[in-house]
C-alpha cells in the first residue's frame, strides 16, 4: 500500500516588502504509512496549514520533495481527498449529488457513482438524507457530507484542515468519534490539523508538535487513546484518564513555551529594527 514521504521540505514565501522572505517551514521530514492517523499541532503560525497544502498539491515546496507511493506530488489529485474547515459543498446540489460530484467529473456512470456515494453517506450516518439540500443540514451534518465526498473517489489519503473548528462542543465530539469509526472502517491514511490539544490526543495514532515559524517538527508521540475509544466506546473515560491528562499537560507546556519564545523573538526583532532605523 502507498505511503506519504516528506523529504527535507522547506517553504519560503515572499514578504510584504521587496527583498523580504517568510520562512514558513524548514527541513520537514515525515513518513505517513497506510492506516496512520497523524495529527499536527502547534502554536498559530507554525506552518500546519502550509504542510497540509503541500500534501494536497495546492502549493509547491521551495526545496525538498513529497512522494505519495513512488509518485512525486506536483499538484492536486484524486489520490488525496481534502476536507476543509468550511465544508465547501455546492449549495445548488443535494446531499448525494455533492457526495458523487468528484466521480461525476471523472466521467463515472451515474448508477455506479450513486452506489459509491450512497455507501459513503451510510458510513457517515446520512443514508436517509440523500435528497436534502445542504442548507437544510446542521453544521455537523454538512461536515459529514464533506467527509463522504472526500471518500467517494477512494483516495489513498485524507487531508483534514481543522474540519471541526466551527462546530459546537457537543457536535465536535460526535464528529471526532465518527471520524475514528471511518478510519477504522476504511484504513485510510489521514493527516489532520487542529488547534485543540484534547482533540489531537484523542484522534492521533501519531502526534507531531511543530515549532513557531519557521515550522519544524520538534516532538513526535505514538498514541493509543483512539484505540482505547474504539474498544470501549467511552470517550469521556478516555479523556479523563490520568495518562491522557498528563499527556495533555505535557503538550500544552511545549506549545505555551514555544508561544512565549516566539513572542520574545518578535519583541527582540522589533527592537533591533528600531535601533537600525534610528
Amino acid at each position: 500500500m502507498e505511503n506519504m514521504q516528506i523529504k527535507d521540505v522547506s517553504v519560503i514565501y515572499p514578504g510584504r516588502r521587496a527583498g523580504e522572505q517568510v520562512h514558513a517551514l524548514a527541513n520537514i521530514n515525515l513518513d505517513i504509512n497506510a492506516g496512520d492517523l497523524v495529527v499536527a499541532l502547534g502554536a498559530s503560525g507554525c506552518g500546519k496549514t502550509t504542510l497540509l497544502s503541500l500534501m494536497a498539491g495546492f502549493i509547491s515546496p521551495s526545496s525538498g520533495e513529497l512522494l505519495l507511493g513512488d509518485k512525486r506530488i506536483e499538484g492536486p489529485g484524486s489520490d488525496r481527498g481534502v476536507v476543509f474547515q468550511k465544508h465547501a459543498l455546492l449549495p445548488w446540489l443535494n446531499v448525494i449529488e455533492n457526495a458523487e460530484f468528484g466521480l461525476k467529473l471523472q466521467g463515472v456512470p451515474k448508477a455506479k457513482r450513486r452506489e459509491i456515494a450512497a455507501r459513503n453517506l451510510a458510513l457517515v450516518g446520512l443514508k436517509d438524507f440523500h435528497q436534502h439540500m445542504i442548507y437544510q443540514l446542521s453544521g455537523g451534518m454538512q461536515q459529514r457530507v464533506g467527509i463522504a465526498r472526500a471518500l467517494t473517489c477512494n483516495p489513498s489519503m485524507l487531508l483534514m484542515d481543522e474540519p471541526m473548528a466551527a462546530l459546537d462542543a457537543l457536535t465536535r465530539e460526535t464528529i471526532q468519534e465518527l471520524l475514528l469509526d471511518v478510519w477504522k472502517e476504511t484504513h485510510k491514511m489521514i493527516f489532520f490539523i487542529t488547534h485543540s490539544v484534547e482533540e489531537a490526543l484523542f484522534l492521533a495514532s501519531r502526534l507531531i508538535v511543530m515549532s513557531p515559524r519557521p515550522g519544524r517538527i520538534t516532538h513526535m508521540y505514538e498514541l493509543d487513546f483512539n484505540q482505547r475509544f474504539l474498544e470501549s466506546r467511552d470517550a469521556r473515560a478516555v479523556k479523563s484518564s490520568p495518562d491522557f491528562i498528563r499527556m495533555r499537560e505535557t503538550v500544552l507546556s511545549i506549545i505555551y513555551g514555544d508561544e512565549r519564545a516566539g513572542q520574545a523573538g518578535m519583541v527582540a526583532n522589533q527592537a533591533a529594527a528600531e535601533v537600525a532605523h534610528a
